[in-house]
């Protein structure tokens, strides 16, 4: 069985990719992968740049999964937002290099970095559970608040609006824009950059800037885990 998720470490940096060889979906396998991967990273004390495959970040869950419905759904998707709640309070900085397409859980992860770097291009970056006919998770809204404009966030909740790059930064979807080919190399020479920074510092004021984001999002992961059903 092939791997999902490939690590690399040059110097201070530990590039994990994921690539299913589709669109890298959030499978029960791939959490698992990506959980690993950090696992070393926080060993190393590395700094982290998530990245996708060429065209696309990641299409979001396993709608395989979803559709049989039982146990695995539920822990795949309570597991989606419990892989961003460790993204958000990861010691070291993630830069994310958003490779392409990045849909539900994909933004969910894709709004989980502290630096996100995206392709110029015909790209979609959309929370389409509305538009599929699922509410919104309460998790999923605690982790759009904390990145998008207030105005984006409306939208973006209850309308299942798509950003693309043409307004992903001021809507709050990314941080920057450059060629398609330019991604992996951009998102490098940021995670270069934080790399000088004093790691104790950067730990303890990322704390201070996201706790109020965090215990939201744990009450939400929370309150979803006793209300999502999903029958097998």
């Amino acid at each position: 069985m092939e791997a999902l998720v490939q690590y690399q470490r040059v110097g201070a940096v530990s590039t994990v990719t994921m690539d299913d060889g589709k669109v890298n979906v959030i499978s029960l396998r791939m959490q698992a992968a990506i959980h690993d991967a950090l696992d070393r990273a926080e060993s190393d004390k590395a700094i982290v740049v998530l990245a996708g495959r060429p065209g696309v970040f990641s299409a979001g869950f396993d709608l395989k999964t979803l559709q049989a419905g039982g146990s695995d759904a539920k822990a795949m998707v309570i597991g989606g937002f419990e892989l961003s709640e460790r993204l958000l309070s990861f010691p070291s900085p993630i830069v994310i290099a958003c490779s392409g397409h990045a849909i539900a859980m994909g933004m969910f992860l894709l709004l989980s970095g502290d630096y996100r770097v995206g392709p110029d291009g015909p790209f979609k970056f959309q929370a389409n559970e509305v538009a599929i006919g699922l509410t919104m998770p309460r998790a999923a809204v605690e982790v759009l608040r904390q990145r998008l404009s207030p105005a984006c966030l409306t939208r973006a909740v209850t309308l299942s609006e798509t950003f693309t790059p043409t307004n992903a930064v001021s809507a709050g979807v990314l941080d920057e824009v450059v060629s398609e080919e330019e991604v992996m190399t951009k998102a490098r020479q940021i995670a270069e950059m934080a790399a000088t920074l004093d790691p104790d510092a950067h730990r303890a004021s990322k704390f201070r800037v996201r706790q109020s984001a965090l215990e939201a999002l744990r009450r939400g992961i929370d309150a979803d885990t006793d209300e999502l059903n999903f029958r097998a």
